[in-house]
């Protein structure tokens, strides 16, 4: 499965909003320095989605806002 998700770094609480099928805007608390809210990212879709952390991969928009993810075995 397929998503697109739109990151707010540096946000007050760690949140996922559904916007629509397959489209979430994730609010994370974590900077977007050195990687650490793409990691921040990651643990809260896979938690989400119920699933391994290992199962989530940024395919698209490593270092900008709006993300492509694939969820493997979703």
């Amino acid at each position: 499965m397929r998503i697109y998700v739109k990151v707010i770094p540096r946000a007050s609480k760690n949140e996922v909003l559904k916007i629509s099928d397959g489209e979430y805007k994730v609010k994370v608390t974590a900077p977007p320095v050195g990687g650490k809210a793409n990691d921040m990212l990651l643990k809260i879709l896979a938690k989400h989605f119920n699933v391994a952390k290992s199962s989530l991969q940024i395919i698209g928009g490593k270092s900008t806002r709006k993300k492509i993810i694939d969820l493997i075995g979703g």
